[in-house]
This record gives structure tokens, sequence and C-alpha cells, in this order.
């Protein structure tokens, strides 16, 4: 492997984890959507985790390339770290997705004053109930529902 070919996967490899921790975020700035409805039904799933990658995976790959620099010297040693973070990218991840407890949520099933059946998976909210006026704030994954 050559120089420049280990500097094209670094870099590669950095502009990765960088687009990825820009994604999400408080963005938009534009009004948020709120309607109104009835519980019809609510039920209790499991949320699934919210990211791909996560600290366990960078921080994996950081501490696999500080132990694969300590291996060799030249290119035996850009091959060590190479290696040994892609290792540890995939220890850390396996070791967060094991150890991260999975959450309990709700699907809220909410009739639209149009009639209109929207469903909502959240975070749990012990205020609500089925029958109960609500409002739904915001769209998409977004979506929450609240005790009107």
């Amino acid at each position: 492997m050559t120089k420049t070919f280990i500097r094209w996967l670094a870099a590669l490899v950095a502009a990765i984890l960088v687009a990825g921790c820009a994604g999400g975020g408080m963005g938009g700035g534009g009004p948020v959507e709120i309607r109104n409805g009835r519980v019809e039904q609510i039920t209790e799933v499991p949320l699934d985790h919210p990211h791909q990658l996560g600290v366990g995976a960078v921080l994996g790959a950081a501490a696999g390339v500080g132990i694969g620099s300590l291996i060799g010297a030249g290119t035996g040693r850009d091959v060590a770290m190479v290696i040994g973070g892609l290792a540890g990218a995939a220890g850390g991840q396996y070791a967060q997705n094991r150890y991260e407890s999975r959450q309990v949520g709700q699907q809220v099933v909410v009739r639209l004053a149009s009639g209109v059946l929207v469903v909502v998976t959240q975070k749990p909210n012990p205020y609500l109930r089925v029958g109960q006026s609500v409002y739904i704030e915001g769209s998409g994954q977004n979506a929450t529902v609240i005790p009107q």
C-alpha cells in the first residue's frame, strides 16, 4: 500500500464520520405543524437505536488506530493502523449495541378531526389514554402526540 492510498483512505473515513455527525440537529427553523384529534389506540413497542455508527464505533476506531500505530514501521505500520481502525470500529459498535439497553416506546393511533388515522411511535407518555383529545406536533419521525 502506498502512502497516497493510506492518506486517501484516512480522508474518506474522516469525511464519512464528519457527514454522520452533521446529520440531525435542530435545523429548519420553519413553522411546526400541529394537528388535533382523539387517541384510538396505544400499544407498547420497542424503540430502535436512532444511529448506525455511534460513539462506540468512533472510540473503537480511534483506539484501534492508536494501537496499530505502535506496530512495525513504514508501510507495515500504515497497514496496521488501517486494520486496527476498522477492527476497533466494528468492536466498538458491537459493544455499544450489546450494552445499550433497548427502550420501550408507544405506538399511538390518533384519529384527526378530518377522520384520517395517524400512527406515531414515540417515547412513553404516561399522561396519554384512549379516547383523550390530543395534539400531534411535528411530522414524520419528529411527530409527537401530546395531551390537550
